[in-house]
């Protein structure tokens, strides 16, 4: 399973950015699809993943919204209310994961993409 991300950017705050993760490969709608994000300096953070339904990381409540298309093998991550303390390398993962909001558990990783928020 290749998975490549898009969309990152800069944005201010306030602002709104959509990322893409496009799943290719032996894909398959049973797994769990997640975001996470690493900030420089900082451990990689849960942001939000995707099963039956979506499930949110405290810092993506409210503001930031996941959804998925299986006929595109994408799942896509819609960032609203964009804040300085956004700005990090945002990843998506894939895998057959019991524990959501574990890194380690997802067996698939995209490549970043780099989110910029300014003040």
């Amino acid at each position: 399973v290749q998975l490549q991300a898009s969309g990152g950017g800069l944005a201010q705050a306030g602002g709104s950015l959509r990322l893409s993760c496009a799943a290719s490969g032996r894909t398959s709608s049973g797994y769990v699809m997640g975001w996470f994000r690493q900030a420089p300096g900082k451990e990689r953070e849960f942001v939000a993943a995707i099963r039956d339904g979506p499930f949110y990381g405290e810092a993506a409540k409210g503001r930031f919204t996941i959804a998925r298309d299986n006929a595109k093998n994408t799942v896509y991550l819609q960032m609203n209310r964009l804040k300085p303390e956004d700005t990090a390398v945002y990843y998506c993962a894939a895998g057959r994961v019991l524990g959501i909001t574990t890194d380690r558990e997802y067996e698939y990783w995209g490549q970043g993409t780099l989110v910029t928020v300014s003040s």
